[in-house]
């Protein structure tokens, strides 16, 4: 065999064998890239507050996840203000920052104070947590809140968690921002 020959086989050898990588390649790397409808999923949710009363809470689906948002009213919000003075909550001023973007902080994690925008899974093991807005309503000392009925966690209209129950954080809140003063976008940070 001469050499030009044995170089030639050597070189259309290579070519073949890439051309057939780069084939096999192909389907691979397509079935890692996300489907259209995994990235409808993980897309941010835009919110018509519109209609939402004082006192009433909407339900919607973000990245597979239930999320509330809920218009507090004065009553609630002055509720928060009392039991941030107290020692009835495990983190009263939201110091756990893993809980809620940089730009949530005081005692309302709120953007506005006058909508919560929370994840509605209990930090404990993931249950739906109750809406019980009514006082009383759970025990005679309840001011108000979410309610895991899993294992007794309790929330307040901030979601911060209540000492002496399983969940040890405060419901979290998800990255968002004011489009206007009646819409809102879920999954994206204000600019």
């Amino acid at each position: 065999m001469t050499m030009n020959r044995r170089r030639f086989l050597v070189a259309a050898t290579t070519v073949v064998g890439g051309a057939g990588a780069l084939t096999a390649a192909v389907p691979f790397i397509r079935y890692w890239t996300p489907s259209a409808r995994a990235r409808a999923i993980a897309a941010p949710v835009e919110i018509n507050l519109e209609g939402l009363e004082p006192g009433q809470q909407i339900n919607v689906d973000w990245r597979g996840q239930p999320v509330w948002v809920l218009r507090r009213t004065p009553e609630m919000l002055q509720r928060l203000d009392a039991l941030t003075d107290s020692d009835e909550l495990r983190d009263p001023h939201a110091e756990v920052k893993a809980q809620q973007p940089s730009y949530i902080s005081g005692a309302q994690r709120a953007v506005k104070d006058e909508y919560l925008v929370v994840v509605a899974l209990c930090t404990h093991l993931g249950c739906v947590p109750l809406f019980r807005p009514e006082p009383g309503s759970i025990s005679a000392d309840w001011p108000g809140g979410y309610f895991c009925p899993c294992h007794a966690s309790m929330f307040d209209f901030a979601g911060r968690v209540f000492r002496g129950v399983p969940a040890s954080t405060n419901l979290v809140i998800p990255p968002h921002r004011y489009l206007s003063e009646s819409r809102i976008e879920i999954g994206a940070d204000p600019e």
